[in-house]
């Protein structure tokens, strides 16, 4: 994890959640299927004046239901606690009960009527013979309100068919103007200013929109008793407004990374014209080179601090001003120079940018190997070693000071004075043939340079590039996240992928089964024409890729057929 001496904000521990529980009650209709909505009340201390589900906390009351409640055998006790809970909001709030006569018959309006909403639900539905119907809810999705918020809460949203006949009445209280609505109408008329939603309502109804009835939306749950999502979102600024993500989508661990607290602090705009900040001592700086290839640019990285001098990764393609932004960033004092790889949009940068410096940095990385392309040239000062340590330290680089001073074999003892900033070099061969990654030991970062992107996988392209080196160095790099530590990965195209968990190593486990899946594919087309063309299997393999990127894929096409073969006894 992040030294918290690394942190840009202030430590601000969010407030701790409460426990609740909200029931999507569904129906079928002939314009097809809708859910019960809710307008909370304008004086309300949550989202007052949004549309909602009803729901609300769970009581202490609840748990004591459990021998009035049907329920499934797999259903466990908290499970049941939260049914339980929905089901007393929903009378409470809406006058729907989701309970049941021993003949299994729904109870009627009549006795819903007779009943007190605000009263002892379980001793009323046990006077009268009703069972509470946890057995007919499923847990849709978990939702965890946002870190940055001072009432939290940790909320299953279950899904239920409303009991015929029951008609919804709100309490007027807490809740307002109870509607039936279609999810696509719902999202429309929020979009239009005239029906407001918070961010967990809206993305639940952006999943609900593609089923098509309550059947479909049961099956799907009933699949599992666990959610079929859990997210707690975390906020970044993009064009100057709030912007909510969940943690599949690409921004995600980047704000984890800088505000892991939820500042709303980040701005996640990509722009060239100044460095972004990802800890006190990592900078950002995009080249501006955009494209298919490249996605927003070429990431350059600056690690240290102005104490200790920086180390520049990936100076990019010779593009003066951005160099001179990059070189201004680091106030000129640039120790070392390391380039993750030889490709034109990495390298080339790296001289013009030694020759800005005063103090002549060296420039590290392996040169380009006899398959790299004409453009793919490079040669370093010196060449790296695999499981080299390169330092940054208060006392360890005097102007003039020998190589050695900072620069030493892993497992070494680390110089005097030396090193506020520890980089390792991992050897990854498979993008291309001399392609390094390199770990910031001190604060559990990974710099994948092209071997792991955010948002695209990475094209590998022979004979400089190998699947078979690109999949041992995947497995490589999980291994080095497991054992040094390494939450986030930084890489040369994208924001920052990880979390505080186990989210960098998941993150590389499922890039490695994309690229199995994709493989799997490959040998299927090889079968089905086993005299096909590169381009025939290409229109098997690749027919969920746009065709203006089908030239690009074919590199990698050409990667997994090579693999393959070699595979064959």
């Amino acid at each position: 994890m992040p030294r918290p001496s690394q942190l840009l904000h202030p430590a601000r521990p969010p407030a701790l959640t409460r426990d609740a529980a909200t029931v999507l009650l569904l129906r079928d209709t002939p314009g097809g299927l809708e859910v019960l909505m809710t307008r909370r009340s304008s004086s309300a201390s949550f989202v007052p004046g949004a549309y909602v589900f009803p729901g609300g906390g769970i009581d202490a009351a609840d748990a004591c239901c459990h021998a009035l409640t049907q329920r499934r055998a797999t259903q466990s006790a908290l499970a049941l606690t939260e049914a339980i809970a929905s089901i007393r909001e929903s009378f409470e709030e809406l006058g729907i009960l989701l309970a049941r006569h021993a003949d299994g018959s729904w109870a009627t309006q009549a006795e819903i009527d007779a009943m007190d909403r605000q009263g002892d639900l379980g001793a009323q539905c046990a006077a009268r013979g009703l069972t509470l119907a946890a057995s007919d809810m499923f847990v849709l999705a978990r939702w965890i309100t946002d870190r940055d918020l001072p009432k939290r809460f940790d909320v299953p949203f279950l899904v239920a068919r409303v009991p015929p006949e029951q008609m919804p009445v709100a309490d007027e209280t807490e809740q307002f103007e109870p509607v039936w609505v279609r999810p696509g109408d719902a999202l429309a008329r929020h979009q239009a200013g005239s029906f407001f939603m918070i961010y967990p309502t809206i993305i639940t109804l952006e999943r609900l929109h593609g089923l098509a009835t309550v059947d479909a939306v049961l099956q799907a749950c009933a699949v599992s008793e666990e959610p079929l999502w859990t997210s707690c979102p975390r906020t970044g600024l993009l064009a100057g407004r709030e912007a909510r993500y969940m943690e599949h989508e690409s921004a995600y661990g980047e704000l984890a990374l800088v505000c892991p607290d939820g500042q709303i602090a980040h701005a996640l705009d990509w722009q060239s014209e100044q460095p972004v900040a990802l800890l006190k001592n990592v900078l950002r700086l995009t080249a501006p080179n955009p494209g298919a290839m490249t996605g927003p640019g070429t990431n350059s990285y600056l690690v240290g601090d102005p104490g200790t001098g920086y180390i520049a990764i990936d100076p990019g393609p010779a593009d003066a001003e951005h160099l001179g932004k990059l070189w201004r960033a680091a106030g000129g004092d640039i120790r070392l120079i390391v380039c993750t790889h030889s490709h034109p949009d990495h390298s080339p940068g790296a001289r013009p940018l030694q020759a800005l410096c005063d103090t002549v940095p060296p420039i590290l990385g392996l040169a380009s190997r006899a398959t790299a392309r004409a453009n793919s040239a490079f040669v370093p000062d010196r060449e790296l070693r695999d499981g080299e340590v390169l330092g940054l330290g208060q006392n360890a680089f005097a102007a003039g000071a020998p190589l050695q001073q900072y620069s030493f074999a892993a497992g070494g003892p680390l110089p005097q004075g030396a090193s506020s900033h520890t980089l390792q070099v991992i050897h990854t061969p498979g993008h291309a043939a001399n392609h390094i990654c390199l770990m910031l030991l001190d604060d559990g970062l990974l710099f994948s340079g092209d071997h792991i992107l955010n948002g695209s996988t990475t094209v590998v392209d022979p004979p400089d590039g190998d699947m078979s080196d690109y999949l041992n160095s995947l497995d490589l790099l999980h291994t080095a996240c497991a054992e040094h530590q390494l939450k986030y990965i930084l890489p040369a195209h994208g924001y920052v992928i990880g979390g505080p968990g186990d989210e960098a190593q998941a993150a590389i486990t499922r890039l490695k089964a994309h690229r199995l899946q994709r493989e799997a594919r490959v040998v299927a087309a090889m079968q089905a024409q086993p005299d096909g063309t590169l381009d025939d299997w290409l229109a098997l393999v690749y027919a969920d890729v746009p065709q203006r990127m089908w030239p690009v894929a074919k590199r990698s096409l050409m990667a997994h057929v090579a693999r393959i073969t070699s595979l064959i006894p």
